[in-house]
């Protein structure tokens, strides 16, 4: 296997780890703030104002880790470091 496979190999698989943690790990964590925001509602529903606005800031910062690992996966396969040292190399090996 030559360096331009490798490196469009490891690319790839890591775009894609970086995604699928970076989607799935958000998912549960929002998951599981939902319910734990409508648990704390149903026993105090009188402080429903101040539940609803922590929840809805604390849900923007999970969020936020999802779209980070998103912006990684496209810089993985679209603007990707390596690559002018996998052109150089394989235009040095020619």
């Amino acid at each position: 296997m030559d360096i331009e496979s490798l490196t469009i190999l490891i690319s790839v698989g890591g775009a894609m780890l970086s995604t699928s943690i970076g989607c799935i790990a958000p998912a549960l964590a929002q998951g599981r703030a939902v319910s734990t925001a409508l648990t704390s509602l149903a026993q105090q529903p009188d402080a429903a104002s101040t539940i609803t606005r922590t929840l809805f800031v604390g849900l923007a910062m999970i969020e936020s880790l999802a779209i980070y690992a998103f912006v990684v996966s496209m810089i993985l396969l679209f603007a990707n470091p390596f690559w002018k040292y996998v052109i150089e190399q394989a235009a040095a090996g020619k």
